[in-house]
């Protein structure tokens, strides 16, 4: 069994604001961290991380981390060995024990003030009308049936290829599955082909959530940067002469950057890809979110069917509450993912499919209303990162709903102090799987203007620069 580890940048976002100001900051901490032991957030055996490696994360005092563990392990919570670090005593886990930092702050709404640490966005106009004017006569036809549809409603699959199909990527609806939104889509896919110890090659940053799915799953992940115009050819070429199982991409539009492969790279990408056995994972999630209001090229079709799963979501283009997401592979790769499938989950919600029909036969439409919301956002938080941060810098993005910011300083040590003041951001170490990019952060900028005044206001009051 793999052992579950927690770096310090997932300790940090599972504690939240943890300093009371009513006592030593040793107790508070140490009460911070039984909380989520005693509320099976971080299940027993757990490693913490190393105590200077959360002060730095932190931005407190090795000796402040070092009194929180004693007090820890004098409460029979931890054992601490000389060389193995310290680890959560043995106690029966429960539901919930594998939660991260993206995950987790899903589920720590009451104690946020202002939230910058996901992207998610509002639903689109296009949504609130489509969804107001919902009937769903068309469920009768399906209450004579058990409800259970493993592969997605044929009306849902069929929606999903005939789109796909006029997006370029030629698509049956055989090979579809649909699921409930694309985590339990990409929770699916590791689920099916891993096992604990195989290599993964992931682009260095890369989207979060999947970067906690496969620590949860025992993965081991190789980075390979992710530059300007995509991820650095050369050292994928090595990566993948190791062999590994799968490879986790994004070409379209990728998460948390912004940026977008260009087409020759692209092609040598699949390419390499394609002179071994390594099964290409592509995420596709943010594809529909470019600057021009088209969907963002991916791997499909530059790859056999059998040698690439594709990963899609309604929640960026539509909203996150219609918890439909979908899987394009080969139909015999369609087979193993439903037999896979039945172990853990047996269908997605007929109701969300049916909006999603619905919902789809105006993503046109949708996808030029995000790219007028999100270019009109990005113009606007871009302006005020000018006023209240004139040294932080960010490329020119694709698309996506965020800026991928060069803060010039340790960005975790920000976040953490940031946490403190009622805001929450997301630093760079949270989007590689080695804790790399410790300068960067990202900055959603779907929010109103007041709220990313104030924030940012309040960001570069607590900057290096300010409290020199």
């Amino acid at each position: 069994m793999a052992v579950i580890s927690r770096t310090a940048a997932e300790l940090s976002a599972m504690l939240g604001p943890w300093q009371d100001g009513r006592g030593p900051l040793s107790s508070a901490l140490a009460d911070g961290i039984a909380e989520l032991i005693d509320a099976n957030m971080i299940p027993a055996g757990t490693a913490l991380p190393a105590q200077r490696e959360l002060a730095r994360q932190l931005g407190i005092a090795r000796g402040t981390v070092t009194s929180a563990y004693g007090l820890l392990e004098q409460r029979g919570r931890l054992l601490t060995r000389t060389g193995s670090g310290s680890r959560v005593r043995a106690e029966p886990s429960a539901p919930g024990a594998n939660l991260t930092g993206r995950l987790f702050s899903f589920s720590d709404e009451s104690r946020r003030r202002i939230d910058l640490s996901s992207g998610a966005l509002p639903a689109s106009a296009v949504a609130r009308e489509v969804m107001g004017q919902i009937r769903f006569d068309a469920l009768h036809d399906y209450l004579p049936t058990n409800g259970y549809f493993p592969a997605g409603l044929p009306a849902l699959r069929t929606a999903i290829a005939e789109r796909l199909s006029r997006d370029g990527v030629a698509t049956a609806p055989d090979q579809i599955v649909v699921t409930s939104g694309a985590q339990h889509a990409t929770s699916l896919v590791f689920g099916t082909y891993l096992t604990a110890g195989d290599e993964v090659v992931v682009e260095d940053p890369s989207y979060r959530g999947a970067l906690e799915t496969l620590r949860t799953r025992g993965a081991r992940m190789r980075s390979v940067p992710f530059e300007r115009h995509g991820i650095n050819l050369p050292l994928l070429e090595q990566a993948l002469a190791k062999r590994p199982v799968l490879a986790y991409l994004q070409t379209g539009v990728h998460n948390p950057t912004g940026l977008a492969t260009d087409p020759a790279r692209r092609r040598r990408l699949a390419s390499a890809l394609a002179g071994g056995r390594t099964l290409a994972v592509e995420d596709c999630c943010s594809y529909d979110l470019t600057l021009e209001g088209r969907p963002g090229r991916t791997l499909a079709g530059l790859l056999p069917d059998d040698r690439l799963v594709s990963i899609g979501s309604l929640s960026k283009l539509f909203w996150g509450g219609i918890r439909v997401g979908w899987i394009r592979t080969s139909r015999s790769r369609v087979r193993t993912l439903l037999e896979a499938r039945k172990a853990v989950d047996l269908s997605t919600s007929v109701i969300d499919q049916l909006i999603a029909v619905r919902l789809l036969e105006r993503a046109d439409e949708a996808r030029r209303e995000r790219a007028a919301m999100l270019s009109v956002a990005r113009s606007i938080a871009e302006g005020l990162l000018h006023e209240h941060l004139p040294r932080w810098t960010w490329p020119p993005v694709d698309g996506g709903a965020a800026l991928w910011i060069d803060t010039g300083e340790d960005a975790a040590a920000l976040a953490e102090r940031a946490k403190q003041a009622g805001l929450l951001i997301s630093a760079g170490p949270n989007f590689s799987a080695h804790g790399s990019h410790r300068t960067h952060l990202r900055l959603p900028v779907a929010r109103d203007r007041t709220t990313l005044d104030r924030a940012l206001a309040t960001i570069a009051g607590l900057t290096t620069d300010r409290r020199r």
